[in-house]
């Protein structure tokens, strides 16, 4: 590994911040060339009512053929790389290598422990003015079961 991947220049701590706005800034950040991590994804907030938001999910995950796709990630750090990764020109060399330099965890992980971790105040989460649910908590409603429950 070379040193930049080693130790990161952006740890972000997705705590409290709404999913949409923090996925457009890494997005940018990762177009500039930074190495970006993500830690606590599953604590991310997406705006909204609970019921009508797993109720879309719902029927986006239905649509496909079964067992031949297109499959739809349920597990909360791939549902936050997927989003950053709409923010992307995914399909060109430019938006290639940017995926590539984010990393995306639950929870924080043992070499990241004494990190200091950054935040994005113009996406935290006490700037909306309507209900929302984590990540998380949206993960279970479709259908994702942690490995210690």
């Amino acid at each position: 590994m070379k040193a930049s991947e080693e130790q990161p220049s952006v740890v972000i701590d997705a705590s409290g911040l709404i999913l949409g706005r923090m996925a457009s800034i890494v997005a940018k950040r990762l177009l500039l060339g930074e190495p970006v991590v993500i830690v606590n994804a599953e604590k991310a907030a997406l705006s909204g009512k609970r019921l009508s938001r797993v109720k879309e999910a719902r029927v986006f995950l239905d649509i496909g053929h079964p067992g031949k796709g297109p499959f739809h990630p349920r597990r909360p750090d791939i549902i936050v790389r997927r989003t950053v990764r709409g923010m992307l020109p995914h399909r060109q060399p430019k938006g290639e290598t940017a995926l590539k330099r984010l990393r995306v965890f639950l929870g924080v992980p043992a070499e990241l422990k004494n990190a200091k971790f950054q935040t994005i105040p113009e996406a935290h989460v006490s700037r909306l003015r309507c209900p929302y649910l984590t990540v998380g908590e949206f993960a279970k409603e479709i259908g994702y079961k942690p490995l210690g429950e």
